[in-house]
């Protein structure tokens, strides 16, 4: 099990970033049009530096829903190869078995 505080962390990174996200995305599509003025880009560059560090996306970490692990996780899942083949071998995931040759 991870630390609270990690778990936690990641929690509030994700929020931040959802609710950061419009505005983000407004101020790079500013900085990245190449036909407005140099001040008026440099001033939208200037306001996303304002934003907080973690609400950008790219510091969200990838953790295991239910051990909190942020190393092996499969996307797909939201889950860790540990807790997943835990949970296969306790039979709660339909139609997956532990593989034998």
């Amino acid at each position: 099990m991870a630390k609270l505080s990690s778990i936690n962390k990641n929690n509030r990174r994700i929020k931040l970033s959802k609710k950061f996200l419009n505005k983000r995305n407004k101020l790079k599509k500013i900085v990245m049009d190449k036909k407005l003025p140099l001040e008026e880009r440099f001033k939208a560059q200037q306001k996303l530096s304002k934003l907080p560090r973690n609400s950008s996306k790219v510091r969200v970490v990838n953790r295991c829903q239910i051990s909190g692990r942020p190393h092996g996780v499969y996307r797909k899942l939201k889950i860790s190869r540990i807790a997943l083949r835990k949970l296969t071998l306790e039979g709660k995931i339909p139609g997956m078995v532990k593989s034998s040759w």
